[in-house]
């Protein structure tokens, strides 16, 4: 299915295509066809930079099959235009763009696990497309897919209505961006994927965007002893503001951590994607310890798991965007933030606009900042 383009081209907007892979993305006019049934047209105020967008750029996404393609998907906005059919936002409204929209129909939905939907307009979002099998961009007579059927980089885009989640219009979408995926990734792998339970001592490592937001989830738990371990000594020193009672300089994590606490780690969180780091994370934690394999590993690369160190009852697992269900954890992240309780200015390194987009790729890249946020006027 390499999609096409329905609908009417409603409108135009300026947008970060991929055209090429790992090109720097050019900025250009593309068409926005109206929102078809179902469906909601969001003008975005702004986007978080990801590392799943820097893969996409590298030609190592497995959803990212076409080109051209606008990426970004950690995003806030306010509802321009509703299609046909939809009824739980109208315009004005201001929006969480969810990186999924479970289908509620599913067998994994009946059984409250909307994170795993295997509903169509789910699984065809995935790849860049609406549930009709087309997309409703295209440039220059070419198709444009979005990507995981968001495509934030962009002025405008068009998602499904399950997408979308309603938020307070007084608080900030530039900070609120930041829930759609760092902060609900980080948060819910703590609260949702591994259910830490309050007394924990907790392993975060790698502590950038997502990793200081484990951190954060860390600390909503209830963890009494929370270890940040990183190369990077800046980004040690953020991760204590965010609430790390201990900071290493990763290398001999297990004896590291064993030094702090006896035995290792009750729960252990790897955001760096590497399989040895994930190793040595399950290494550092004792006996009945859980680890949670964050970040995303590059296609083709292994895990290598002594056998022996199962019989202590350790757990290794994944999660997929924190196993969140949407309607329920972004509005309980917006309210924690409110409260006080959510720390989410603190996370954003800088703020660009779009024609910066290619300096904050490079320094997500770099990993300079703990977030880039591309914001519209």
């Amino acid at each position: 299915m390499t999609g096409t383009t329905a609908g009417t081209a409603g409108t135009s907007m300026r947008a970060a295509l991929l055209r090429e892979f790992g090109a720097p993305l050019e900025i250009a006019e593309v068409a926005v066809a109206d929102p078809g049934p179902g469906e909601v047209l969001v003008r975005i105020a702004a986007s978080g930079v990801c590392g799943s967008d820097l893969k996409a750029i590298d030609g190592k996404s497995p959803v990212v099959t076409h080109l051209p393609c606008v990426l970004g998907h950690e995003s806030a906005g306010v509802v321009e235009r509703t299609g046909p059919g939809v009824t739980a936002v109208k315009p004005g409204d201001h929006v969480v763009i969810a990186m999924n929209g479970p289908c509620g129909r599913c067998r994994n939905c009946a059984r409250g696990r909307v994170h795993l939907c295997s509903g169509r307009a789910r699984m065809t979002a995935i790849m860049g497309l609406m549930a009709d099998g087309t997309t409703r961009l295209s440039a220059g007579g070419e198709v444009v897919r979005p990507y995981i059927g968001i495509g934030s980089f962009a002025e405008k885009a068009v998602v499904g209505e399950a997408m979308c989640v309603k938020v307070a219009p007084d608080a900030p979408l530039d900070l609120l961006a930041l829930t759609a995926c760092g902060v609900v990734t980080g948060v819910g792998a703590v609260l949702n994927t591994a259910a830490v339970e309050p007394g924990s001592s907790v392993l975060v490592v790698g502590c950038g965007g997502v990793g200081l937001n484990v951190v954060q989830g860390a600390v909503l738990a209830g963890a009494t002893t929370i270890i940040a371990a990183d190369v990077v000594e800046s980004k040690l020193k953020l991760a204590e503001r965010f609430g790390a009672t201990h900071t290493v300089l990763a290398d001999d994590l297990p004896a590291q951590v064993g030094a702090i606490v006896r035995g290792g780690a009750d729960y252990a969180f790897d955001v760096t994607g590497v399989p040895e780091v994930l190793t040595k994370a399950f290494a550092a934690t004792q006996p009945g310890g859980t680890t949670v394999m964050v970040g995303s590993p590059a296609a083709g690369r292994n895990l290598e798991i002594p056998p022996g160190t199962l019989f202590g009852s350790r757990r290794l697992m994944g999660t997929q965007g924190g196993d969140a269900n949407p309607a329920r954890d972004l509005p309980l992240l917006v309210d924690l933030y409110r409260r006080g309780r959510l720390d989410l200015e603190a996370l954003v390194s800088e703020r660009v606009p779009l024609e910066e987009i290619n300096e904050a790729v490079a320094h997500v890249r770099e990993g300079a900042v703990a977030r880039s946020v591309i914001v519209f006027d």
